[in-house]
């Protein structure tokens, strides 16, 4: 039985925003909710281009629990066996803040992520700042990943950030691929200079003299300086395979950004091997798919299909990529990680050469692999709905939230004390669970906090649960109620209460995914489905002669890509023929909108 506990760590992550297009782009505006003990309030900021609105919520209140006639009600109702009072008003989710996934597909994303409080603005211009509770479920991926990785041999290092710009020339095709997205520093030094016109006479301006003799790149991934360290630690086929894996952060000068999907900086891994043989290295390649698709299934309760990139799709310098690749509550498709048999390109490029066991020297052979915090975008965009975020218990920072339901002091000390037993009991079985006994928060704020946060069970106790020896509960996903005993099975009944609702999110998340998978003939099928409208977003599961052309005029049409060749259905073509061109099939090929 899995307790689903993790380690913690350390990173850093910001964000460029996109200039204008605010419907275009999903970071188009910010709302979340701002709560203050005694004072409900709305603000608003300018950030750029956005509006970060922060909304009034009923999460706070002046009047103390004890003291609370909702806390009264809300112990009254249950005991009478009616529905409790959540605490002032019944406002719905649009009310609160948060705009439903029908009316407005990207503002909702915005909402979820800053009523769960995962991001916040930053001082710097279109960056964004990974708040703890967001963090938290980075270090959850990280950490599963990790461990992962190290059991395969795996080694984690550290490369510099800056990498000399002649080292991106060396890979053409490589290069050609980042060349408009790379960040550059030119110089090392700034200096005081006199301006009349400053509010203290002087200003920063960069030292003309400080110009560095060669611009270094700010990493947008780290092929070029790793392999040039490759070339000093590799010279016999006795160092082969070489494992290395980085976490790290990269800068990447996007021109539209969107929150954790498309950002100029973001976090990640990034896994780069050597290896003796090209069987070898593109076996551990596919290999490397294989254990981000079980991250994405085990982990994230998100399902995704495993494929191969078209060549027009192919990461810069690679000859063959391996995707995963997951479809969003809208149909769009996300590409969630990748893995690429680079071949011996940058072996050539950097000189990186072995002896065999024949004494004769070759050329080694190279993958590279990583995920990134893309990956809380499609988690949100997977299992979140119109009250806030909804996480599955095995990255949800806070698992299990216990309420104390009382009204006087008497009943707030023995209701207390009954709870933090219950605490200390799950924390023992390595449940991650928090006490909410707030007295300036009523019982409804708090529950309606709590949801918005994808806590998956909450636990309310009052007097007449002690006396029974249960738990009142509600669970994140199904909004069911019900009770768990607090007997010598309470801690398992807990973890089997998390266990279901991992893997109902997985079977709910799989079922969504089935409805929009679409098989057509021809091309005209799927155009005239993909104008028809939103409910006919999804994946396009057609027979396909691969054709750069074809592709991109698909996409220009109907902005619809190639998302992957799908591993498991390519012994489907045989005899078909492509749904665009009539000729002769060679893949067969999955079609989506995607971000």
């Amino acid at each position: 039985m899995s307790a689903f506990v993790f380690g913690s760590g350390g990173c850093h992550y910001a964000l460029r925003h996109a200039a204008e297009q605010r419907c275009a782009c999903v970071c188009g505006g910010w709302t979340g909710a701002s709560r203050a003990a005694g004072t409900a309030r709305t603000t608003s900021r300018a950030l750029s281009h956005t509006l970060f609105v922060r909304c009034a919520s009923a999460a706070s209140s002046s009047t103390p629990a004890s003291s609370s006639s909702d806390a009264t009600q809300t112990q009254t109702k249950k005991q009478q066996g009616g529905k409790p009072n959540t605490g002032g008003p019944a406002a719905s989710a649009q009310q609160q803040g948060i705009s439903s996934r029908a009316n407005d597909y990207s503002q909702w994303y915005l909402d979820v992520l800053a009523a769960g409080e995962l991001v916040d603005t930053s001082p710097v211009k279109g960056c964004m700042v990974i708040r703890p509770h967001g963090f938290a479920i980075w270090e959850f991926m990280r950490d599963w990943l990790d461990a992962r990785l190290k059991a395969r041999g795996v080694q984690n290092a550290y490369f510099p950030i800056f990498i000399p710009q002649s080292f991106l020339s060396k890979e053409a095709e490589h290069v050609e691929g980042f060349a408009k997205e790379c960040a550059v520093v030119t110089h090392h030094r700034l200096r005081v200079a006199a301006d009349p016109g400053a509010n203290n006479g002087q200003v920063l301006e960069v030292d003309p003299d400080a110009k560095l003799e060669e611009p270094l790149v700010v990493r947008p991934t780290s092929e070029t300086i790793i392999w040039n360290m490759f070339q000093r630690w590799i010279s016999s086929y006795r160092e082969l395979p070489l494992l290395i894996n980085q976490w790290a952060n990269v800068v990447r000068w996007e021109m539209r950004t969107r929150p954790f999907l498309r950002t100029t900086e973001f976090l990640w891994q990034e896994g780069h091997t050597a290896h003796a043989s090209a069987e070898e290295a593109l076996s551990y390649a596919r290999d490397m798919i294989d254990v981000y698709a079980e991250l994405c299934e085990n982990m994230l309760a998100m399902p995704v299909v495993k494929g191969i990139k078209s060549p027009s799709e192919r990461f810069a310098g690679a000859e063959e990529t391996f995707t995963i690749e997951g479809q969003m509550q809208n149909g769009w498709a996300l590409q969630c990680g990748t893995s690429h048999f680079l071949g011996q390109n940058f072996a050539r490029a950097f000189d990186v050469y072995f002896m065999n066991q024949e004494e004769k020297r070759e050329l080694v052979w190279a993958t590279s692999w990583g995920v990134s915090t893309r990956l809380m975008g499609a988690l949100i965009m997977t299992h979140s709905d119109d009250t806030g975020l909804v996480l599955p218990p095995s990255v949800a920072p806070v698992q299990v939230i216990l309420i104390p339901i009382f009204k006087n002091a008497e009943t707030k000390a023995q209701v207390g004390a009954y709870v933090s037993s219950l605490r200390e009991r799950l924390l023992r079985h390595g449940v991650r669970v928090k006490v909410d006994d707030r007295e300036n928060v009523r019982p409804g704020a708090k529950y309606f906090e709590w949801e918005r946060k994808g806590v998956c069970l909450r636990m309310e106790v009052g007097p007449r649960d002690m006396e029974k020896n249960q738990t009142y509960c509600a669970s994140r996903t199904r909004k069911d109620k019900f009770s768990i005993p607090v007997d010598e099975q309470f801690e398992r009944s807990v973890l089997e209460k998390l266990s279901s609702i991992q893997r109902d999110m997985l079977e709910t998340a799989k079922a969504r995914v089935a409805a929009r998978t679409f098989r057509v003939d021809s091309y005209d099928e799927m155009k005239q489905m993909l104008s028809a409208g939103a409910d006919n977003a999804g994946f396009y599961i057609v027979p396909w002669k691969c054709d750069a052309d074809n592709e991109r005029q698909i996409k220009e049409e109907c902005k619809a890509t190639i998302r992957c060749y799908p591993m498991d259905m390519q012994h489907e073509v045989q005899g078909k023929v492509c749904f665009y061109s009539n000729e002769p099939a060679t893949h067969m090929a999955i079609f989506a909108r995607a971000y």
